[in-house]
């Protein structure tokens, strides 16, 4: 009994015991606003939280180094994950089929996937980096290979636009963080306008054409009952919510059920009517705060790969919070993207403790000055 207290008492001390309270605090105030929202969905998320406090905790004591050594294994299980959604995948309730569905527990690989992706590109980076051929044409093309696998298969199997874009984010970050060069962004940007044409004819839907257009071009949608509903009902939401908000279980749309998906994608919105501005600003604080703590820990690891996972998993955070406030603002395209750690979802939750272990787990294991290999 007296090594499992002292067992305990070593990991509390070392492992990120604040990033974890910050990341319990989160989902408990995201079960309570889920709680009136759709009261069905409490039990499973709840078990999702006590599963995602499991994750963290397993992932925390695992060396980062020994995950990236499998950064190959890593992708053939990630590819095989998604490639699952061909033969098995469901529709959710965004219309993608990208979820895996056994009884009542569903599995989002899109989700899952985008752990190992952000380790596997921020090995490769700091592997190139450490041969000085990072900035290589041969190096860059690897590295967009490896994205151009998890992006294609996203896209192919569910088309889940949403997730997708996640990708592209955290593949900006790491290689900017990592030291990539400026002209293959810009190389990368003129790419990107050139094939602009052809992936906004022939890889998008009309659906999500509209989608993408409707915050920026009112005629899109000119009476708002379309796939402007849920943006312009969420934004009523809020508007109505004041400072202090009508009061939790309150909410007059929220109560109502007039925003589709709110406990998923527009949770947000039912925080701004129910709890009001310091509702919603609470909330933005507490991803700000597990954001910054994950950017202080990576700056801390004393290493490159310590650091680029980190600005990996945060840049996964950042663009998921600012574009699903975005799209409950009306300022961001509906793309189906959940709140981390408040949205309603086991896969979520569980994808955002399970980051987070990873990056306790790095500041539990700081390298010595000796071994950095930034330069």
């Amino acid at each position: 009994m007296r090594k499992l207290f002292e067992t305990v008492y070593r990991y509390i001390r070392e492992s990120d015991i604040f990033l974890l309270a910050l990341c319990v605090i989160s989902a408990v105030y995201g079960i309570v606003l889920i709680s009136s929202v759709e009261r069905s969905a409490v039990t499973v998320q709840i078990i999702a939280l006590v599963m995602g406090v499991a994750v963290y905790i397993l992932l925390s004591l695992i060396d980062i180094d020994i995950i990236a050594d499998k950064s190959k294994l890593l992708v053939i299980l990630s590819a095989v994950l998604i490639c699952t959604l061909f033969i098995w995948g469901e529709a959710g309730d965004t219309g993608n089929k990208a979820w895996l569905r056994f009884g009542g527990i569903g599995i989002q690989p899109a989700e899952v996937a985008k752990i190992p992706f952000a380790v596997v590109v921020a090995h490769m980076v700091t592997e190139y980096k450490a041969r000085r051929t990072l900035n290589s044409p041969l190096a860059v093309l690897q590295i967009l290979a490896v994205f151009g696998l998890y992006f294609g298969l996203i896209l192919a199997s569910s088309a889940d636009l949403g997730s997708s874009l996640v990708y592209v984010f955290i593949l900006l970050c790491v290689m900017f963080a990592g030291g990539v060069r400026l002209r293959w962004f810009l190389l990368g940007a003129v790419a990107l306008a050139a094939s602009g044409p052809f992936i906004w004819n022939n890889l998008l839907s009309e659906r999500q054409r509209a989608r993408i257009l409707a915050p920026y071009d009112p005629s899109i949608d000119p009476t708002g009952l379309n796939v402007a509903w849920q943006a312009s009902q969420s934004r009523l939401a809020i508007a109505s919510g004041g400072f202090s908000g009508q009061g939790l279980y309150n909410g007059r749309l929220t109560q109502a059920g007039t925003i589709p998906h709110q406990q998923t994608d527009f949770i947000f919105s039912a925080a701004g009517e129910e709890l009001g501005f310091a509702g919603c600003f609470i909330i933005i604080a507490l991803l700000t705060a597990i954001i910054v703590r994950c950017a202080y820990v990576g700056v801390k690891s004393n290493n490159t790969l310590g650091l680029l996972v980190c600005v990996g998993l945060a840049s996964m955070l950042i663009f998921q919070t600012l574009e699903n406030i975005g799209m409950c603002l009306g300022l961001a395209p509906v793309v189906g993207l959940t709140l981390p750690f408040f949205s309603s979802g086991g896969s979520s939750i569980i994808t955002a403790f399970a980051a987070m272990g990873i990056v306790s787990g790095i500041k539990m294991r700081p390298k010595p000055a000796r071994f950095r290999t930034a330069q």
